[in-house]
C-alpha cells in the first residue's frame, strides 16, 4: 500500500489537510534545526528514517519513506495533534516501512540481500565522522572479499525500477566479466561493482605483475571500455564508468568507493563528454579542484588577458590533441590530419602570442593548466 493510499484516510481522522511532498536529506536536517520540537531520536544515524517528526510553525513533518537522499515527507498543517497522534503516525510509517522491507527481502536472491547488507553498511560509514574502512566479519562472505578484486564505479543517466534494475545489471555483469562479480548499489542511479582479479590475466593466463604499473592501468583501461559499452548499449544508455586499482574488499570497500565518487566527479567536471575515468588521470584535477575558485578564476583572468588565442576551436583541439599524445608533433599531426608543418606553425603561433611553447615542459604544463580551469569556468 502506498503513502497516497491511506492519505485520504489520515486526514478524516486528524481533521485537517495533509501534503505529500519530496525532501532533500539536507532539507530535514535543516528543519530539525530551527524546529520548537521534534521526536526521540537515538543515534545520527537514526536521524533520518521512517517515522521520525518535527514541529515548526505549527506544521508537522513526518517522513514516510528514505529513499538514498531522497526523503517523502507528510506535511500536517495546523497545530491540532496531540503527542499521541503524533505517535501513532509515527507508529504507523514506521510499522508500513517494516513491512515493505520484509517484502522486498523475501523475493530477494542472496546476492541482492548480501548486497543491500553492504549498501547500508557503507552508507552508514560515509555518513560517520569517523568511519571504519573495514567490514564487519559477517558481511566478508567467508575469505572471498578479502583477495583482491577490481572495483569499478557506474553512475547511470537514467532511472530503472528498482525491483527490477539490481537483477538485470548483475545478469549483464556475469555474462560480460564473470560470474564472481559483486554488485552494490550505493544511491540512486549509482553502482558499485567487483570484478575478480583473473579478468587481467593474458592469453598465456598469466596475471600481470603489479610492478608493470603501465599494463595494469592499460588492461584496466581496455576492461572499462568494453563494459562501458556494453552497458551503454544493452542497459540504461548514457552512463559513467570509474575503475582503480585491484584492492581487497574487505580491507578498502569506503576509500575505493570516495576515491572512484571523487574519480567521476572530476571527470565529469573536467572532462564534459569523457564517460570513463580513471583516477591516475587525474592527478592535476584533483590538485586544480583543492585550489579555491575565487584563485583558480583570478588566474585564469590573467592568463586570457595575453590572447584570445587559447579559446579558438582549432587551436583548443590541436593543443587536447597534442596533450594526448605526450606532446609528440608526428602522432598529433597525423590525428588531426594535417601536415607536420601545419602543426609547427599553429605552434609558433600559439608562442609568439603567449610566449609559451608547448614542446618545452614548464610551458607545457601551463598551458595544461589554463586549458583544464578555462573548461569548468566557461560552464559556470
Amino acid at each position: 500500500m502506498s503513502t497516497t493510499d491511506w492519505l485520504k484516510p489520515l486526514e478524516q481522522i486528524l481533521n485537517c489537510p495533509i501534503q505529500v511532498t519530496t525532501k532533500d536529506v539536507s532539507d530535514w536536517e535543516k528543519f530539525i534545526e530551527d524546529s520548537d520540537s521534534i521526536s526521540n531520536v537515538g543515534s545520527m544515524n537514526d536521524r533520518v528514517s521512517p517515522g521520525l517528526w518535527g514541529v515548526k510553525q505549527n506544521n508537522t513533518w513526518f517522513i514516510a519513506e528514505v529513499d538514498g537522499k531522497t526523503l517523502t515527507v507528510l506535511i500536517v498543517s495546523g497545530n491540532a495533534m496531540s503527542e499521541k497522534e503524533k505517535e501513532l503516525v509515527s507508529w504507523t510509517l514506521q510499522l508500513a516501512n517494516r513491512h515493505k522491507m520484509q517484502k522486498m527481502t523475501a523475493s530477494m536472491s542472496d546476492s541482492e540481500r548480501l548486497a543491500m547488507k553492504l549498501n547500508e553498511w557503507i552508507g552508514e560509514q560515509l555518513e560517520s565522522s569517523e568511519p571504519i574502512h573495514s567490514l564487519p566479519d559477517h558481511l566478508t562472505v567467508g575469505n572471498r572479499l578479502y583477495h583482491e578484486m577490481i572495483p569499478f564505479l557506474l553512475i547511470t543517466e537514467q532511472s530503472a525500477a528498482a525491483g527490477s534494475s539490481f537483477l538485470e545489471l548483475e545478469k549483464l555483469l556475469r555474462s560480460f566479466l564473470s560470474d564472481e562479480i559483486l554488485l552494490i548499489p550505493l544511491k540512486s542511479q549509482e553502482w558499485l561493482i567487483w570484478g575478480p582479479l583473473t579478468l587481467l590475466k593474458d592469453e598465456d593466463a598469466e596475471v600481470f605483475d603489479h610492478s608493470e604499473e603501465e599494463s595494469i592501468e592499460d588492461s584496466l583501461a581496455y576492461i572499462a571500455l568494453g563494459l562501458h559499452e556494453m552497458l551503454a548499449s544493452e542497459w540504461l544508455g548514457e552512463c559513467h564508468l570509474a575503475v582503480t586499482y585491484p584492492v581487497a574488499p574487505a580491507r578498502a570497500m569506503i576509500e575505493t568507493t570516495l576515491t572512484l565518487r571523487e574519480t567521476i566527479n572530476l571527470g565529469r567536471k573536467f572532462h564534459v563528454g569523457t564517460n570513463i575515468h580513471r583516477p591516475w588521470m587525474m592527478q592535476l584535477e584533483r590538485l586544480l579542484n583543492a585550489i579555491p575558485e575565487v584563485h583558480r578564476a583570478k588566474y585564469l583572468e590573467q592568463s586570457l588577458k595575453r590572447t584570445d588565442l587559447f579559446v579558438e576551436v582549432e587551436m583548443l583541439a590541436t593543443l587536447e590533441t597534442f596533450f594526448s599524445l605526450d606532446c609528440n608533433v608526428s602522432e598529433t599531426a597525423k590525428k588531426l590530419y594535417i601536415h607536420r608543418n601545419t602543426l609547427l606553425y599553429r605552434l609558433d603561433k600559439l608562442k609568439q602570442e603567449t610566449g609559451l611553447d608547448v614542446r618545452q615542459f614548464r610551458d607545457a604544463v601551463l598551458v595544461k593548466i589554463i586549458l583544464l580551469l578555462y573548461k569548468v569556468t566557461k560552464r559556470n
